[in-house]
């Protein structure tokens, strides 16, 4: 951004003189991190805009609006706008911005790993990602969100509506949670289908078999009639990924590995000025969940580079292809509708 200010130095030099003692190796790290992102920061504009993303990201996962946040802080709302586009903010309003969302300081500011507890929030984050990416590289278990029907948003709502059991099916505030998600995911698939960044898949053929099995459920105790129908859902997507196997459309490589791989998803984004890695415990897929566990987004050297390894690993031996069809279709031959 062309006459931007330089960023506000005491940001750092209260983080490096606080809560990482340098004697310990994460202190050193962290110190070490920093004060290279000081020396350079006229020149990474994009680290600002970052911590307006995340931000934004937090603030959504709370569900405050901009007005709620800006009261809270004490600042008008047209000025939370300007934090959201990466604008320069003191260290003060970080500092409450922080304890206002209950996130840490370096989380917030991206130094280290940022930690998402809550689904909307991870998933907004993503979505920004996503956006402007060079390539994306992932593990998925089942299946990438983006390479699924346009039919599927409708499946898991009723999905994860049942997985939290009829006791809170009529509770309000999981339900908006479930449209929220919802929301967030379709702008995704919107963004990303629309711009079509390229995307490496690898996926499963364990966990597709699994898919197809179980079902389009959120839990198990549905009747025959309705899991017989949404086996065949399934089937369907799966019938569809077959199609993609084969036609090979520009800007997506997809592989099936056929033995063990990690079942954790996991994404790598390919910047043009920098790489992410992200790993979350929600599902999509059969079983879905948006309620419990920890996600996380670095984008720390040595994990971009052990996550690469693992896909290229993984990409090496995985079957592509007209290979990888009839692999997916020998898992529909022997999976009982």
């Amino acid at each position: 951004m062309p006459g931007h200010a330089p960023p506000n130095i005491e940001i750092y030099e209260i983080l490096i003189s606080s809560d990482f003692p340098a004697s310990t190796g994460a202190g050193i790290r962290i110190v070490s991190k920093l004060r290279r992102f000081r020396q350079g920061a006229r020149r990474m504009p994009a680290h600002w805009e970052e911590i307006g993303n995340r931000l934004r990201a937090y603030r959504l996962g709370k569900n405050y609006t901009a007005s709620d946040m800006a009261e809270r802080i004490g600042v008008s709302r047209a000025a939370l706008y300007r934090l959201e586009k990466g604008e320069l903010v003191k260290i003060e309003t970080l500092e409450k911005l922080a304890d206002l969302l209950e996130v840490s300081l370096p989380s917030l500011m991206g130094v280290g790993v940022e930690y998402y507890s809550n689904a909307v929030a991870f998933f907004e984050r993503m979505r920004q990602l996503e956006e402007n990416v060079v390539q994306i590289l992932g593990n998925f278990t089942p299946i990438s969100f983006l390479l699924l029907s346009d039919e599927y948003i409708g499946h898991l709502r009723k999905m994860l509506l049942e997985s939290a059991g009829p006791r809170r099916l009529d509770h309000a505030d999981f339900a908006d949670y479930v449209e929220r998600v919802l929301n967030i995911l379709k702008e995704r698939r919107g963004g990303g289908l629309g711009r079509r960044p390229p995307v490496v898949s690898i996926v499963n053929s364990q966990s597709i078999e699994r898919f197809l099995r179980s079902g389009l459920i959120g839990r198990y105790d549905l009747s025959a009639s309705e899991m017989r129908a949404r086996r065949a859902l399934a089937r369907r997507e799966i019938e569809r990924l077959v199609e993609i196997f084969r036609k090979q459309p520009i800007g997506v490589q997809i592989g099936v590995v056929e033995n063990f791989a990690p079942e954790q998803t996991f994404q790598v984004f390919e910047k043009q000025d920098a790489t992410f890695v992200t790993m979350s415990p929600y599902r999509l897929g059969d079983l879905p969940n948006i309620s419990a566990g920890i996600a996380m987004v670095t984008s720390a050297p040595e994990a971009v580079r052990m996550f690469k390894d693992i896909i290229n690993d993984q990409w090496d031996r995985a079957h592509k292809g007209d290979r990888g069809a009839k692999i997916l279709e020998a898992v529909l031959a022997r999976t009982p509708p």
